[in-house]
């Protein structure tokens, strides 16, 4: 059986900038620290960062060859890659253009992209020393415990790691979207569930999901089911992904939105102004409603229902769930084993896509939260 989970640690080096260059990638499990393969070869003359991409190119077709069916990591110390990989930053330089693309290309769904220091990138930055050196060259396939990140990044003694962190068992893995904007998301209204006023997704909104679906359109053959928020506005997002990815849509209330009776479709100036004490009161706290509305609580009760509901509906499968700010938010929060009071510390985009991971001991692992495809995502627009 191969790797679940495999760590790609790149590197990339050019004497002279632009000089001779070559890059180093190894592919490890991530489970075991076991060198499943490594890379070292030479490029030509090129620059610090066109290796580096190099790098994790090569890193990306290791995982496709040996682990296609594994979580992949990506760690490196080119803080530009990184950033660059993980759509915060815009790739502005021509050379990198291309790399960047076939770099996206090659990755699967879910990828993560960690920043390290370079003293502990050694074993990478080894195999492209050792190919610039004429010492190697080419891919070699191996089976040894490695010397990398992996040992070095755990937490420290002080602090008892947590017992298979990553779950055990078959995953079933729920990749989360928020609907996209309505005219009262633009003009930043209270929206809330079946309860109120539900107006339908704008032009912008219809936008937003498709660009979510063509970037979710590469993972459409492990898809086993979309489920909605019957609300109106969630509804025709997933009714948007279903045409895209050719999956059925099927309907969970209890990822609907949080009801927020008598304040539903007024901005929060206007609650201030007719229900000051109320607000007050709410601010901050799990227990308090809105007059005819839901606390946080209680929509975390109905939406832990719910997902209980899917996991053993769907378990081992992957399903795309479309629902709203506090059900998605109250998901992670889950996920992650954090207090319900982290939904206060959490932004959401619309149409953003999160994705955590249930395994059969009933661990959870988050592997993604608040993305957006690359064209959309603020940091890359400079807008956040």
């Amino acid at each position: 059986m191969g790797a679940r989970r495999v760590v790609i640690e790149a590197d990339g080096g050019s004497r002279g900038n632009p000089g001779p260059a070559a890059y180093g990638a190894v592919l490890m499990d991530a489970d075991t620290g076991a060198v499943i393969a490594e890379d070292g070869t030479t490029i030509g003359r090129a620059t610090n960062n066109v290796a580096e991409y190099s790098g994790l190119i090569a890193g990306l077709r290791l995982a496709a060859e040996h682990a296609p069916d594994a979580d992949v990591e990506v760690r490196m110390d080119s803080k530009l890659v990184v950033e660059q990989m993980s759509g915060r930053w815009k790739v502005k330089h021509p050379d990198m253009i291309p790399l960047n693309r076939e770099a996206n290309g090659l990755a699967p769904f879910g990828t993560t992209y960690t920043w390290i220091p370079r003293e502990r990138n050694k074993h990478a930055d080894r195999l492209a020393n050792e190919a610039l050196d004429g010492k190697r060259s080419g891919v070699t396939v191996a089976g040894e415990p490695a010397e990398s990140l992996i040992e070095e990044i755990e937490e420290p003694e002080t602090t008892p790691p947590v017992r298979g962190w990553s779950g055990a068992g078959a995953a079933t893995t729920l990749v989360v979207v928020r609907h996209g904007v309505t005219a009262h998301t633009s003009a930043k209204r209270f929206s809330g569930g079946l309860g109120g006023d539900n107006p339908s997704l704008s032009d912008e909104g219809r936008e937003q999901i498709g660009a979510a679906a063509e970037w979710l359109l590469p993972m459409a053959d492990e898809i086993d089911a979309i489920i909605a928020s019957p609300v109106r506005r969630t509804r025709e997002s997933a009714d948007i992904l279903s045409d895209r990815l050719g999956v059925a849509v099927s309907e969970e209330p209890r990822f609907a939105e949080m009801e927020f009776g008598h304040w539903d479709g007024l901005t929060f100036a206007e609650v201030g102004e007719r229900h000051g004490a109320e607000l007050e009161a709410w601010l901050g706290s799990l227990d308090v409603a809105p007059a005819g509305g839901e606390s946080f609580r209680a929509v975390q009760k109905r939406v832990l229902a719910g997902l209980t509901r899917v996991l053993a509906a769907h378990a081992g499968g992957t399903v795309v769930v479309v629902s709203h700010v506090t059900p998605i938010k109250t998901l992670v929060a889950h996920a992650m084993g954090a207090p319900l009071e982290a939904v206060f510390r959490m932004e959401l985009s619309p149409a953003s896509v999160s994705v955590a991971s249930w395994y059969d001991d009933g661990r959870a692992s988050l592997r993604l939260f608040n993305a957006l495809p690359p064209a959309r995502d603020a940091f890359a627009a400079g807008t956040w």
